[in-house]
């Protein structure tokens, strides 16, 4: 790109191929009480036109992925990154046994392509010719579908045939991007994603779940949901989310640290990717006292000093 990032999401658009992350459909008669006796979010409402995100707790109530999930027809998409995808379908596979339910790696069929910016609802538009009036609605043209995320997000999935046709119209009405760039507008929305380094690390409620709508508290059971009501109508959370810059490389599973905490360490970065104006950008989970009281420094008690960034949802529930 000629231009800065933060330049072209200001007044353009922008696209992404995000064909590399992994997919997992799931169908069946049962698909739907399957999924809902396993992920943190109301399953039930994708039948409603809604894709929403979710997660996978292990039985201690820890995230082990995080995902976005959508209805088409009736098959069920869950997309996470490539790394858990095979994971992901052993474990789901575990608790199947007698239900009416197939897993099956769905990368091949469809391209996945992201659109963002100032002019994203007036390129998908133009694109497909849907407009979507609401965060999280999905709508159907044909074998395409279409989500918007945020008012400046969008994913189109559509058949692998016809993705180089669409990625040719989209050149001449927006400017490309990779996935890495992809991702750290995901860190700006405030979504986390949950990464091989750091599965099991947080309760929903820690990355903001119950601040995104990932998490439903009226659902019912689902593995680890005893522990994660507990938290929410028990205990007083003492860890948040926060978005954080510094000015040298961080990673997930990177450690945190801050003085009231004598050396041990106060939290863990989630994710992160270079800013386009530089230094990295991540979202990561900090004792909500240190986040407070700071500074905060990333990978050791005398690491690089972090900086606090705002996020696109209040965090004031805390």
């Amino acid at each position: 790109m000629t231009r800065l990032l933060t330049d072209t999401l200001r007044t353009h658009a922008v696209y992404a191929d995000l064909s590399d992350a992994g997919l997992i459909a799931v169908q069946g008669a049962d698909a739907v009480t399957f999924l809902q006796g396993q992920l943190t979010n109301d399953v039930r409402k994708l039948a409603q036109q809604r894709a929403q995100y979710s997660g996978l707790c292990s039985p201690k109530g820890r995230l082990i992925a995080s995902f976005l999930l959508w209805q088409q027809g009736d098959t069920i998409y869950l997309q996470m990154p490539e790394e858990l995808q095979a994971f992901l379908l052993k474990r789901l596979s575990m608790y199947v046994l007698r239900s009416k339910v197939q897993l099956s790696d769905a990368r091949a069929l469809w391209r996945r392509i992201g659109v963002a910016g100032a002019q994203a609802s007036a390129v998908i538009e133009e694109l497909t010719g849907c407009v979507l009036a609401e965060d999280m609605a999905v709508t159907q043209s044909g074998a395409v579908s279409v989500m918007r995320l945020s008012a400046d997000r969008y994913q189109i999935t559509l058949p692998v045939a016809e993705g180089d046709g669409v990625l040719a119209r989209l050149a001449g009405q927006a400017e490309p991007i990779d996935s890495t760039q992809w991702q750290w507008l995901e860190i700006q929305a405030g979504i986390p994603t949950i990464l091989a380094a750091t599965q099991d690390q947080f309760v929903p409620q820690m990355v903001n779940f119950d601040l995104t709508h990932s998490v439903d508290f009226q659902k019912g059971c689902y593995t680890g949901q005893e522990i994660v009501a507990r938290t929410q109508y028990l205990g007083k959370l003492k860890r948040r989310m926060y978005r954080v810059h510094a000015d040298t490389p961080m990673s997930a599973a990177d450690e945190i640290y801050s003085p009231e905490m004598e050396g041990q360490a106060s939290g863990m970065v989630v994710n992160a990717q270079p800013s386009p104006t530089g230094g990295w950008d991540a979202l990561a989970v900090v004792q909500i006292s240190s986040a407070q009281s700071q500074p905060l420094r990333v990978k050791a008690a005398e690491g690089a000093l972090l900086t606090l960034g705002e996020l696109p949802y209040s965090l004031t529930s805390i």
